[in-house]
């Protein structure tokens, strides 16, 4: 185990931040109404009485922006979490599928599930995860007789509460927040260390994403009062709720003409 070197965790932070910064512009700018409009629910906005248009697409790009930032910061986390334990304890990306780190750390072998926060699956997807946990042992026991194999999903941010952290049930470990960032650097207070290199040119990047979020709320309201309002303005509720549930049969196969050569 080596000792975590803080400065190199901030220079790989401000080398690297842009990236999420330049995927979050890049999903802004790439956004069409028609594709927010069909993952939304056109009944909720009517008892809502929504009435204005661009309140509506507001409303859509929240949620839709909100989303996505969580993922694209999450995955970018999860790259700063494997730079980090690699630092320190030599730990690699695991070539087993739905594990993330894999690494040494005493007498024992943690394999990773990084998650961004506490609150991210259903009873469907934690089953996943057990199973890809068992899968994974197996592969180990196979592989080489590991003994000390410990199971973890990781969450980079949220509490632990130390009685809590064992799951009998897939048996493995949850740890959020500082226990994460303590298992993968050794470091207990790294989880409060890193807050602040985060905030690299934030300003000048987020006043960027405002003009361009700005323009495309704009885009977007101009496109809907022209695909799903009236002459006088208001909302045309039945072709927005045509549009966003109509059932669209398959087409009628066409014969294909027969060649002359046939």
């Amino acid at each position: 185990m080596k000792q975590l070197n803080l400065k190199d965790v901030t220079q790989y932070v401000e080398d690297n931040i842009g990236d999420f910064h330049k995927r979050r512009l890049e999903k802004v700018t790439g956004l069409k109404l028609k594709e927010v409009l069909l993952a939304k629910n056109p009944y909720l906005f009517k008892a809502k009485n929504a009435l204005d248009a661009s309140e509506i697409i507001r409303d859509i790009l929240n949620a839709s922006i909100s989303s996505s930032e969580e993922s694209i910061f999450g995955n970018w986390l999860e790259r700063l979490a494997i730079f980090i334990n690699d630092s320190v304890f030599q730990g690699r990306k695991a070539g087993i599928p739905g594990i993330d780190l894999d690494f040494d750390r005493g007498e024992k072998r943690y394999i990773v599930a990084i998650k961004s926060g506490p609150n991210w699956g259903n009873d469907g997807q934690i089953k996943n995860l057990i199973s890809e946990f068992n899968t994974a042992r197996k592969r180990f026991s196979t592989s080489g007789g590991i003994v000390n194999l410990v199971c973890v999903n990781g969450c980079c941010y949220g509490r632990t509460r130390e009685r809590y952290e064992y799951k009998a049930k897939g048996n493995y470990y949850k740890l959020c927040g500082q226990r994460f960032w303590e298992l993968i650097s050794g470091e207990p207070d790294l989880y409060t260390k890193l807050i602040l290199p985060l905030a690299h040119e934030a300003r000048e990047r987020n006043e960027e994403f405002v003009q361009h979020y700005s323009n495309l709320i704009n885009r977007l309201t101009l496109e809907f009062m022209q695909e799903f309002c009236d002459a006088d303005g208001s909302i045309n509720w039945e072709k927005l709720v045509i549009y966003n549930s109509e059932f669209i049969p398959n087409k009628p196969a066409t014969k294909k003409k027969k060649s002359i050569n046939s």
